[in-house]
Formats: C-alpha cells, structure tokens, sequence
C-alpha cells in the first residue's frame, strides 16, 4: 500500500531544498530602510516618489549607501549612465509612488541569476509610454504566454520557461514599467495525486465522494468504485472496489462529503392512449410546468389546462418536430396537465386526450437582499409564492407583437408597444403588476422604439427608488433577445427571469442610478458588441452603480463574459447590500464580481476557469465570499494593490483596496499559476481574511493595505443580513449546472463546449470567434405561436411581420396568498381565436364565425366571433363585482342582453358593472362577440 501522505511529505522536501531558487520581487512598494539608504547616497536623486540612480551598472546589484536594496536585493542590472544626473535622465528609478519599477530607455536590463531549467518566471509589466507599443525581449527564456519577445501598448502578464541552467536575461525594447517578477518551481503548485490513486476528475452525471484536503483541493471518487471508505481518527483510507491498492490520507484532509449527480428533473406521470396525443416530455421546474408531443394529425390547435384550467393559448407553441406548452406562475405544489388536439372547426377532438399527473413545482430561491428588503410585497408582477400579484397585467410580446401591445396607463393614456407601456409607467401615477413574457425570438428591430439609446429597452421610475412591480420573462426554454439589452433608472421591483441576452447594444442589464429591490435570475447572458481590445466580448454584462441597492442577482449563467459584473463605482454614499448566489461563471474573464465601496455577500456560485480573477475588492468595499466551488481559477479573489494583486498585473488600475472574508471556499484543479495569499499567511499584503467560523467577526486592525479601511461586518449583523442556508461548497457545481440550476429552463436551446480548439484556449481570456459568429448567426427554431394570428414569420431575420398579435391579458390574476377560487383576480381577456373561448370562465352556446369583420382591442385585431343567435348564449360567474366590457365588431354598435336585459351603445363596445353571482350574455340585436374583458372595480 503506497501512502499519499508519504509522497506529499517527499514532494514537500524537495520544494523547501529548493526554497532558496524561488524567489519573487514586487515593486509596489519601498521600505523605509531602503528610502534612508538612498537619501544618503548621493547616486541617488530623489525625485517625486521615487529614487533614480544616476551612474552607470554592468551586471551589478543595485546598491545605496555601500548596502544592496532589499527592493530587488538578488537582481542584477545592466544599464548606460545617464546624460545627466537629473530624474528624467536616469535609467532605473525606483517609484514608490506609482508602484513600479522605471526602466528608462533601450537595452536597460534586469539579471536574474543561478536559475535551473524548467523554472517559470512571471513578470508584469507595461509600456513606458501610454499608447506607445513596447515590450521586453529575453535570453534564456522560451515565452509562454504574454508578450516576452514582442510589443503592447496593454499592461501584461507575461510568462516564460527557463531555457537551461544559467542566468535569465530581460532587456527592454524602450522604456517600460516593471511591477514584479516571480521566479517559481517547474512543478508549481499543481495537485498532487498518487500515481497509485483510484480518484478521478470531476464527474457531475456521476454519484460522487469528495475529499477536500487542507489545501483546499479535492480528489474525487466514483462512489460506484469504491467498496468502503475507513476513518482511524484523523487517517482516511479510500478502498476501491477493484482491489487496487487503497489510498491513505493521514492528517491532511478537511472534509469527506458524498455528492449526488446533478438532478435531472422528475417527470410526470404520462398517460398519453394509442390514438391520443403523445406527450413525450413533461416535468415540473421552478414556478411553472411544461409538456412537449409529437403533432397530431388533423388538429389546427391544441386545448392545454392545467389543474382542469385552461391556459393561455400563447403558451403553446409549434416546433419542427414537435409542440411545447409551459405553464407559468405557478405556487410550489403538484399538478397535473390535459392536452387535447382541436379540429379546424374549433372542437376538441374525441380521443386526442392525454395527461400527465404528479408534476412536482418547486418556488424559485427568493434569498437575498432584494426580497429581504421588499420583505411580503414580492419583487416585480409576482408574489412571494410565485403566482402573479393580484390586478396583474400580462403581455406576450413576439417579432409580431412587440409593437403592438396595447393598454391603458394611468397618466399616459392608452400605450402601444412594450417601450411604449413601460415609458406610460414612468410617469408615476400606474402601479398595477406587468409581466412581460417573450417568446421565440426578439431581435431589436421588433421592438417599437428604445428609450436608451445607449443600451436598449429602459425602465425609469418617476423619480428615485419608483415602484414598479414589473417583471420581464421568457416562456420555455429558447426566449432570446439579440441587439438591445436593458437599462433601469431610478427603479425598484423589477425582475428578469428566464430568457438569454446575446449581443446586446452595450450592457446585458445595466442597472444605473438609484434603483432598488432588483432581482435578476435565471438567465443566459452571452457576448456584448465586439468593440475590439478588452471590449471585444462587449462592455459590461450586468453592471450596477450610484447607489443601487438590494439587489439579487442569482442561478444566472455568464457565458464566457469579459467583464462579468461592476459592482459600483466611486459615487456610492452607502453600503447598498449586494447578493450573487448560484451563478455559475462559465469560462469568464473577471468581474465575478469587482466590488467598489459596497458591502457584497458572495456565496455559493461556480467559478469555472474563469481566466483572470474571480472575485475583486476596491475602495473601501466589503466583500463575504462563502462556500463558493473555484475550478481551474487561478486568481479567485484579489483586493486592490496588496495580496496577488502587488505580485501580479495591476488589475484594479491602482484604486485603493477593500477587505475580503473569506469562509468555506473550495479551490480545485489548480494550476501552478495559482495565487491565494490569506491574511493569515501575510497580514499587511492579502488577498482575504480567511474566517474560521461563517460568523466570525473580523477585527478592525485588519486593514486595506492602500487606503486603510476595515471590514464593516455586515453579514454578522442580524438586523442587516437576510435568513440563508447555503450549500457545501462541494455541492455547488451539480447544483448550479443541474436542472434547477443556473440559466433558463432545460438550460435553453443553446449549447456550446467551451474546450481547445483551433488555438482557442478554453481557459483563456480571449475572444472567441466561433462563439461570436454562432450568436450572430443564432436562429430560433420556432414556427408558430398558437393564439398569434397566424403562422410565425419568427426566423431570425430580425425584421417584424406587422401581423397582428396575441392577446394582452392573457392569464392574470391571482391573489396576495397566492392563486384565486372562483374568478380569477385582476384583468382578464377572453377572445375566440381557435373557435374556442381563451378563458375557461365562459361557456359559449352556439355557433363561431371568422367571416364577420374584425374587432380592434387593446390594440390587437381578431378575426373570430361568437354570432348572436336567438339560440346563442355566453355564460359565466364571477366570484366578485367586475367592470365588463364586451367588444363588437368595429363596424357594429353595441347591442346585447345581459341577464335579460337590452343594453345598447353608441361605440363598438360595451361596458357595465356587474354584482357577483351567475350571469348571461343572449341576443338583442343581430350582432358578432368577439371579446369580453373582466376589471377590477375600482
């Protein structure tokens, strides 16, 4: 039996016998020693913040007052003595001000000496000259990565291998700035796994045990391959089920913990008779259930109802291959669904029926600021237990009908298109509930204007912090919009959810100025405009600044994003209280997120190889970063100008520092460029105060190295933080990457594998043109929208059909606990498309007509009525008093009976106040019903 920690204890011997050879120098700063030394040199020439040396060096170490400087004490240097002895003159300058090392000129040259082959060197660095390309050429070094041996005008990172035994030679193409140098170990820091080990790489489809050493790294095992597991006080012995040789782990790991595969969803029970329709998919998700079957033969539409209601008819839509319904707004519970195929005449057709029982729903998580703030009232259209908010509105907005939705906005008068309404919204005066569902495919030439010009569709309160209560959606799991993004001003109680964002105008979602109780879930955010440099993945993609507070941000997929989240700028005036949880940075760049000024809490999301860094604290913030799973991330948390960031690149352009507390994080498959200093390694220069306990205080002497400021505890103060209960740091990837997890529902219609490829490195921070040109070229695949008006013309071409839309009320309702008995509450529309009434509050006796006119409501044109016949009836209950409106064609006069009564108009439509209780709509005159709408009685 070959023991793990026998060969850790080797492998550790051999890194401290070589501990001299590794050496780092970091030019951020300039002890005071070493500033007394040179103020009594007269070499030396103080100048503003930095000393230059003003004699000649060849191969020589730098040194003041007959003592050689602990700044780069082991460097030696070659350079040419200046023309004069003033500070512009010199060659090297040693700038304590700004951070750096100055090497001014051609061929000025650092030495590093005695190294062995295979060693890597990292050194980060920048032009002399802003905008002017220059760079470092080396001997002895074969370049990895960055820009040895070539030009930039960008700050680098630059590293390279060890040629062979000797010296390493950096020689300046003209003048450059040097921020620090790293000389490491061939080995690195690379996990240690035994060439005898039955563990294996992370399997998220597979059952899994997990042991979390004290590096924080992890070995996995299949469960299915090993026969048992014994624990002898701190030694652990992992017996594979084959018989190999077993692998021990003697007082080296943290924690042993068993994971399940990623869930896949529960399916329904499907019942689905030869000859009926056959449903091939249904499960529950997240507040909403869906059914996918295979077309049936002779139907023109289908009837869906869901718990014996029948839904929307825009939730059912036509696929090459099959039909897709969802059903949204739904309370965690168990349902059960009906699919029955319609004839062309409007009738259900006998035998078609199929069902699916034991359809589990589970609620959204509502943790986090936003809801800890808005405490009852729910964020956007919906309630706390998922189903809509009682008086609520619901659009369906498609290519077609994106400009022609149409209501009446309190103050604005009647609103057509969706910019059109959520701009009638900004005056102030409406507060009723709005979902906006889209489906399919929304380009921004559909959309009827954008009020931001800058990012695309704006959501602007009257004034700051406005109520708004609306909420933006995707219905299934292919709702994109593509060439706009959003912009909210002065907002709260908005929700995003459930739909993908590609190639937006500047920022996916920009939430700028003042905007509170902002939940974004559940959605795809993809590659902005390729604007070149480090903006070729697009600006930002979630971006939140001036005072926006408690906002949610969570179970969102970034895919690949550059600039994944700006958390601030420098005009905040208060803590604001910022969540991320379950998010799952898939491949990004950095901004996981970057943090100024804020108090953030950042807990249980996946970093995976996520290129730069993960989690950035500046000015003055304060950051809790808990139980988060860093894969293959080589930097997963920096604080400005101290920690990794003073050895490495100058992420954070020079802005002070914040403090991060970190607990409970893991870090797997580690690189050997992996950094993560923790105070307690270094208490001056860190990148997080690793926390013991989640509840630890952290003390106030704990400091930002550049600005001073200390944590501010927030997330230990009761009457601040919100009720959570995060998951093991081990759990976090099949969660996030499971069927409940981060993105749209099925995780949508798009897929891709980020992997190396045609020199695309799938752990780079470059642009990636195969991903960049499959967004462009993204296509949805939908047909028909059922309840439209027609065939869908939705096929990426980015141009509207102007055909008419659906309908704007759609399934409202609901009450403030949640689902109604009776009538639902709010505004309800039922029309006849179909030959069938779109809501099942009205039972239709009679006959249906598409040959008598057209009626124009709410800015949407129907071409099917219910003929008013002596025999015709329209009955319905309602469960509580509504304003009733009954709508004509547009060449006819009101005329109907109601409960036995004539009633005429000099209009086209009809509206009264009924009691509750049983009513019934009969022939006066010879006339054609093509819509009836229910209110709420103000």
């Amino acid at each position: 039996m070959k023991k793990i920690q026998l060969f850790l204890t080797l492998l550790l011997c051999m890194v401290f016998a070589s501990a001299d050879a590794q050496q780092n120098w970091n030019f951020a700063s300039m002890s005071q020693a070493d500033k007394d030394l040179c103020a009594a040199d007269a070499n030396w020439v103080l100048g503003t913040d930095r000393y230059c040396y003003t004699k000649e060096l060849t191969e020589a170490a730098l040194v003041a007052n007959g003592v050689e400087l602990s700044y780069a004490k082991g460097l030696k240097f070659t350079a040419s003595a200046p023309s004069d002895n003033t500070e512009g003159k010199a060659k090297i300058r040693l700038n304590y001000g700004s951070s750096r090392m100055e090497l001014n000129g051609t061929n000025v040259t650092i030495i590093i000496p005695g190294l062995t082959a295979g060693q890597t060197v990292t050194v980060s660095c920048m032009t002399g000259k802003n905008g002017v390309a220059r760079g470092l050429n080396v001997t002895n070094l074969t370049p990895v990565s960055g820009s040895f041996n070539s030009i930039s005008t960008e700050k680098q990172t630059n590293v390279g291998t060890v040629t062979a035994d000797g010296d390493v030679q950096l020689s300046t193409s003209a003048g450059m700035y040097v921020y620090s140098i790293e000389v490491g170990d061939g080995g690195g820091t690379e996990p240690v796994n035994p060439s005898t080990g039955s563990n294996v790489a992370m399997n998220l489809n597979k059952n899994q045990m997990r042991v979390t050493l004290n590096t924080n790294d992890v070995k996995y095992y299949n469960t299915e391959n090993v026969s048992s597991v014994n624990i002898n006080g701190g030694n652990i012995t992992v017996n594979p089920a084959n018989g190999n040789a077993a692998d021990v782990y003697e007082g080296n790991v943290k924690n042993l913990a068993f994971a399940k595969a990623k869930d896949g969803g529960q399916s329904g029970d499907i019942d689905s008779p030869a000859g009926a329709v056959q449903i091939s998919e249904s499960k529950g998700w997240l507040e909403s259930v869906y059914a996918k079957w295979t077309p049936y033969s002779g139907a023109e539409s289908y009837n869906v109802y869901c718990n014996d209601k029948k839904i929307d008819e825009q939730l059912i839509r036509l696929y090459p291959s099959f039909v897709r319904a969802d059903v949204l707004g739904l309370a965690a519970g168990t349902y059960n669904l009906k699919v029955v195929a319609v004839d062309k005449d409007g009738n259900e057709i006998a035998g078609s029926a199929s069902t699916v029982s034991n359809l589990q729903v589970k609620n959204y998580s509502r943790e986090g600021f936003a809801h800890f703030h808005s405490k009852s009232v729910g964020v956007g259209a919906y309630n706390n237990d998922g189903t809509l908010k009682k008086g609520a509105k619901v659009f369906y907005v498609t290519a077609k009908t994106a400009k022609i939705i149409s209501t009446e906005v309190k103050g604005a008068g009647t609103c057509t298109g969706i910019q059109a309404i959520i701009d009638g919204y900004q005056k102030g005066q409406d507060k009723t509930p709005i979902a906006f569902r889209f489906i399919g495919l929304v380009k921004k030439d559909n959309l009827d204007n954008v009020s931001s010009s800058s990012e695309g569709l704006q959501i602007k309160g009257k004034s700051e912090y406005s109520e708004m209560n609306m909420t933006f959606e995707g219905v299934g799991d292919d709702a994109t919009v593509h060439g706009f993004g959003f912009l909210c001003r002065y907002a709260k109680g908005v929700e995003f959810r459930n739909f993908a964002i590609m190639r937006c105008m500047d920022d996916c979602i920009s939430l700028d100025t003042r905007n509170a109780e902002i939940w974004i879930h559940n959605m795809d955010f993809f590659y902005g405009p390729n604007g070149g440099g480090d903006h070729a993945k697009g600006d930002g993609t979630v971006d939140l600044k001036d005072d926006s507070q408690y906002l949610t941000f969570s179970y969102n997929r970034f895919w690949d994003t550059g600039k994944s989240s700006l958390c601030g700028m420098k005009s905040e005036t208060q803590p604001n209280y910022i969540t991320y949880h379950h998010n799952w940075f898939d491949h990004c760049d950095s901004r996981c997120p970057r943090v100024r000024t804020m108090s953030v809490h950042v807990w249980n999301n996946y970093f995976d190889y996520v290129a730069k860094y993960g989690v950035g604290s500046t000015t003055g913030s304060s950051v809790f970063v808990e139980n988060n799973y860093f894969r293959g991330t080589n930097r997963p948390m920096m604080s400005s100008q101290q920690g990794t960031d003073a050895t490495g690149d100058g992420t954070f352009s020079g802005e002070k520092g914040g403090i991060i507390k970190s607990f409970g994080n893991v870090f797997a498959e580690n690189s050997k460029y992996f950094s993560f200093i923790t105070y307690q390694k270094n208490n001056t220069s860190f990148d997080a105060y690793e926390a013991s306990s989640r509840d630890e205080q952290i003390p106030a002497s704990v400091k930002a190295l550049v600005g001073g400021t200390s944590y501010d505890n927030f997330d230990t103060n009761s009457s601040l933080m919100y009720s959570y209960a995060a998951d093991a740091a081990e759990d976090v990837p099949a969660i996030v990457t499971g069927f409940y997890g981060a993105g749209r529902i099925n995780h949508g219609d798009f897929t891709w594998i980020f992997e190396d490829i045609d020199g695309h490195n799938s752990a780079s921070y470059a642009y990636d043109t195969k991903l960049g040109s499959a967004l462009d070229n993204y296509k949805t695949t939908l047909v028909k929208v059922y309840g439209e008006g027609g065939s869908s013309t939705e096929t990426g071409s980015g141009s509207g059909s102007g055909e008419t839309g659906g309908e704007t009320g759609g399934e409202t309702g609901g009450t403030e606990t949640g689902g109604s008995t009776g009538t639902p509450e709010g505004t309800v529309l039922c029309t006849f498309t179909g030959k069938t009434p779109s809501s099942s509050i009205f039972t239709v006796t009679g006959n249906y007509s598409t040959s008598k006119g057209t009626a124009t409501i709410d800015g949407n044109v129907y071409d099917t009525c219910v003929k008013m016949e002596s025999s015709t009836s329209i009955d319905f209950t309602l469960s509580e008093s509504k304003k009733v409106t009954i709508y004509f064609a547009d060449t006819e006069t009101a005329s109907i009976k109601i409960d036995g009564t004539k009633k005429k108009g000099s209009e086209s439509s009809y509206t009264e106040t009924l009691a509750a209780g049983a009513h019934k709509l009969t022939k006066a005159d010879s006339r054609n019903v093509f819509g009836i709408k229910l209110e709420p009685v103000e």
